[in-house]
């Protein structure tokens, strides 16, 4: 009897998240190298926190498809670079990002820039 990739990582609870079993129905027939990629793409998704949100309402800060790939693009080049917590400056925007876990911490608009002290970063990037 032979065993699928897929029933491993979904027995093994590798999906605790959820994102694989809403991405990989059990009877699919895929590659392990197939699951990887899907894995990686989850991944490499930006996330915001609860506060990060809150923030970007209160300070009306909207973002469309391109500027979340911009920022992505950027996360990347921090991590390339072994920055663990970054500060992101982006069309009059500062974005504090936690690199590892790929999630928006806080975002501060221009006017709120000045005169302000961001700490535990240990990166920037300006795109």
């Amino acid at each position: 009897m032979s065993v699928s990739y897929e029933n491993i990582i979904i027995k093994n609870r590798i999906n605790s998240n959820g994102y694989i079993k809403k991405e990989i129905n059990v009877k699919q027939n895929c590659s392990f190298d197939d699951i990887l990629r899907r894995l990686e793409k989850k991944s490499s998704q930006l996330k915001f926190s609860k506060h990060a949100i809150e923030r970007m309402e209160l300070r009306n800060i909207k973002l469309n498809k391109e500027d979340l790939k911009n920022i992505e693009n950027a996360v990347s080049k921090a991590e390339s670079k072994g920055v663990k917590e970054a500060l992101i400056l982006f069309k009059n925007t500062a974005f504090i990002i936690s690199i590892k876990n790929r999630t928006v911490i806080t975002t501060v608009t221009h006017e709120q820039l000045k005169e302000n002290v961001f700490t535990n970063i240990d990166g920037a990037v300006i795109i």
